[in-house]
């Protein structure tokens, strides 16, 4: 079917779909021929044939080394700089251990937090907290990623300049050249985790459509072609439809970050999506709150390496047969036209762009986020 019939049949079955015409709801019409058009300019996502693009491997079988660091709150030290420093100082030296011990990595995988950890307060005493990607930290970590002729995954609290106002938790990818070879947003926050409060910081769901604008519809789910097998980083938990994008996009390794996480999680969401995984978490000593044992499986679930430690720096590594997994692999076969019917008429309770907002109107607290995301929600009973 040519683009341009293809785009009339969309038109024609959305309008029907609506209930409208274009001659005597034009608005809707108009609104319904956008959408049919913005369909039809989609480019290519998923390949029909179940097969995705890729590098030609360097190695038959790589290594995977998780780094799960301690990391000190900004807060305690007399300027953000310093603080900034004696964290990236603990990943160069952990680095070097990795780089110096057990296996040659050919990935070194940090947790969400390691330069920044994790920042509380309200957003205007957070903004400091944050770096931006590239700078001067992805520069020093550079040198480590060339020195150990190895790729650094590493996610951190974020400011950019585009996103005014705005706490990116970002995840960045430096290649053996020790360039910022990519960096991934994350994709949507966790819900109703809390009850008396939402996470704040910005993701793509919640300014899509200018995230799209300004970035491209193929960077919602990016896949990173690498000589060592296509990765995707993310830090989304509890979320099967983010990682069955992912993996339908070619994801062969997701390499995943955290401040917490649940070990079944990680090895159920592997083994649907038949791709490795990783996660590496935070260590720290927190009443109430168990860290660390970070994980490596593969694309059974199969628990590969794990660490036994909840407060203390560790190393754990596995090896990944790149070449013998990637013989003949198509994405997942999902039954997504047995349940198509039935997702149609979904409607998700928290609307995309929700932050879309200017800067005085971004919530500050944890709990203003929560009665913004409470008055937007599709699942509340109006009142009377």
């Amino acid at each position: 079917m040519e683009i341009r019939a293809k785009y009339q049949f969309v038109a024609a079955a959305a309008i029907l779909l609506c209930g409208c015409s274009g001659t005597d709801q034009p608005n809707k019409s108009d609104a319904v021929i956008d959408t049919a058009q913005s369909i039809a300019n989609v480019p290519v996502l998923v390949q029909p044939d179940g097969s995705y693009p890729v590098m030609p491997l360097e190695k038959d079988v790589i290594v995977v080394k998780v780094l799960q660091t301690t990391v000190d709150s900004l807060k305690d030290f007399p300027s953000v700089q310093e603080g900034l420093d004696h964290n990236l100082t603990h990943m160069e030296e952990m680095a070097q251990k990795a780089c110096t011990t057990g296996k040659s990595p050919d990935f070194l995988l940090y947790h969400e937090f390691p330069l920044t950890g994790y920042s509380s307060g309200t957003r205007t005493e957070k903004l400091p907290f944050t770096v931006q990607i590239p700078g001067p930290e992805t520069e020093r970590l550079g040198k480590i990623a060339r020195d150990c002729d190895t790729y650094i995954v590493f996610g951190t609290y974020a400011t950019d300049d585009d996103w005014p106002g705005h706490i990116l938790s970002l995840n960045a990818v430096i290649n053996r050249d020790g360039e910022v070879a990519k960096v991934f947003w994350k994709s949507r926050n966790i819900k109703r985790l809390y009850p008396d409060r939402e996470i704040t910081t910005t993701t793509i769901e919640s300014v899509r459509d200018k995230y799209r604008a300004k970035y491209g519809i193929e960077e919602e789910f990016p896949v990173l072609q690498t000589e060592y097998g296509n990765i995707a980083v993310s830090t989304v938990q509890f979320d099967p439809f983010i990682f069955a994008a992912f993996a339908a996009r070619g994801t062969e390794i997701m390499i995943r970050t955290a401040t917490l996480f649940e070990g079944f999680d990680v090895q159920a969401t592997a083994a649907n999506n038949n791709f490795y995984s990783t996660m590496t978490n935070i260590a720290f000593d927190y009443p109430g709150y168990e860290a660390g044992e970070s994980i490596i499986v593969d694309n059974k679930g199969k628990l590969l390496a794990k660490s036994e430690s909840l407060t203390e720096d560790d190393i754990i590594e596995a090896e990944i047969p790149i070449a013998q997994f990637r013989a003949g692999r198509k994405i997942p076969n999902y039954a997504y036209d047995v349940t198509k019917t039935v997702l149609d008429q979904y409607v998700q309770e928290f609307p995309i762009n929700h932050m879309d907002l200017p800067r005085d109107q971004l919530p500050e607290t944890g709990q203003e986020m929560k009665a913004m995301m409470e008055s937007v929600s599709r699942f509340n009973t109006p009142k009377d």
